[in-house]
C-alpha cells in the first residue's frame, strides 16, 4: 500500500527552507576548504531558488483568484 504524504503549506515549506539555510550558514563557517565552501554556496543558491519559486507560486495563485473573480463578475453582469 502506497501512502501519500500530505501536501505542506507554503508557510511550512518556507519555515523548513529557512531552517536549511541556517544549517548551511553554520556549515559554511566550519567548512575546512574551498570545495566545502563552494558546495555550501551551491546548496544555498538552490534553497534560495526554491524559496523564490514558492513566493512566485503564491503570486500566481493570487493573480488566478483575482482573474476568476473578474470572470464571475462579468458573467453575472451579462446574466442580469
Amino acid at each position: 500500500m502506497v501512502l501519500m504524504k500530505k501536501h505542506e503549506s507554503s508557510d511550512d515549506m518556507r519555515k523548513e527552507l529557512d531552517v536549511v539555510l541556517s544549517k548551511l550558514n553554520a556549515l559554511e563557517i566550519i567548512a575546512a576548504d574551498e570545495f566545502q565552501k563552494g558546495t555550501v554556496k551551491v546548496l544555498r543558491r538552490l534553497v534560495e531558488g526554491q524559496m523564490h519559486s514558492i513566493n512566485e507560486f503564491e503570486h500566481i495563485k493570487k493573480a488566478l483568484d483575482l482573474t476568476m473573480l473578474q470572470i464571475f463578475e462579468v458573467k453575472n453582469q451579462i446574466k442580469s
